[in-house]
């Protein structure tokens, strides 16, 4: 048997993270897999430093607008195969999906979009969310086991953020959106947080502006799910909220094959 350590972290501009100390604090964590969103670079903008690191397999995304969105992947263990995108698009160019096959399970690495901005930004981060469940759906159709992680920009109940009436009518609390994951946990997903942690107050992103963090005011939007197949690899979920570097915190959890 063999542990698989999976962290996931939006940390809010790459280049601003390893300015914190990015790189001790991974070298210290040494997960086997880590996922970062919102990376807001290409590659060619960032310290040679990221641009290889000893003993993983690296792993970049980047939109097509420079300081914008992205993703990266940063792996000890190699994948089988690796791709960018659901191959759409109008989505594809935001950069937001690194794709990796593993032996045990396909991981989808995702920076959901945010709708707070427009009507119209709300329509694109719906259509997202729907195009993402019909391509993951497709995996699992093929009876691949599945890992999903990154900042879904939606908390799903009450107890995931801690002023929930005064959001519901704000975009990341609506409930077109919390009702979208209903839909998608119906599918055969989890939300491996919650089926081991059911008590309120545990929060993965906080209102830099407002230094809420400080009085632990806070929402849940960053998760790892898995297809219900991997129920019984899960032993441990986990949201490391004392790592600081970024307006959210490290969310991971630990399989074992």
């Amino acid at each position: 048997m063999s542990t698989i350590e999976l962290l996931s972290w939006n940390v809010n501009g790459i280049r601003a993270s390893y300015g914190k100390g990015f790189l001790d604090w991974l070298h210290k964590t040494e997960p086997d897999i880590l996922c970062l969103q919102e990376t807001k670079a290409h590659v060619d903008q960032l310290p040679k430093a990221l641009q290889a690191i000893e003993g993983y397999h690296l792993f970049y995304c980047s939109a097509e607008r420079k300081g914008y969105s992205g993703v990266a992947l940063f792996s000890r263990i190699k994948p089988v195969s690796v791709k960018n995108g659901f191959g759409i698009k109008k989505f594809d160019v935001e950069g937001r999906v690194i794709v990796a096959e593993y032996d045990h399970f396909v991981l989808m690495n995702i920076y959901y979009p945010n709708g707070k901005a427009s009507d119209e930004r709300l329509k694109y981060k719906m259509e997202f969310y729907d195009a993402f469940l019909d391509t993951i759906d497709r995996y699992r159709d093929q009876g691949k086991s599945l890992v999903i992680c990154g900042d879904l920009n939606t908390a799903h109940h009450e107890i995931d953020l801690a002023r929930p009436k005064e959001n519901e009518k704000y975009s990341g609390f609506l409930p077109m959106e919390r009702a979208w994951i209903d839909k998608f946990l119906s599918h055969g997903y989890l939300d491996t947080f919650r089926t081991m942690h059911k008590e309120a107050g545990h929060y993965s992103w906080w209102d830099y502006k407002t230094r809420a963090r400080e009085r632990n005011i806070g929402w849940r939007i960053d998760y790892f799910f898995i297809s219900e197949n991997l129920i019984g690899h899960l032993k441990d979920a986990c949201i490391l909220s004392d790592v600081t570097g970024s307006d959210h915190c490290p969310v991971g959890i630990k399989l074992e094959f």
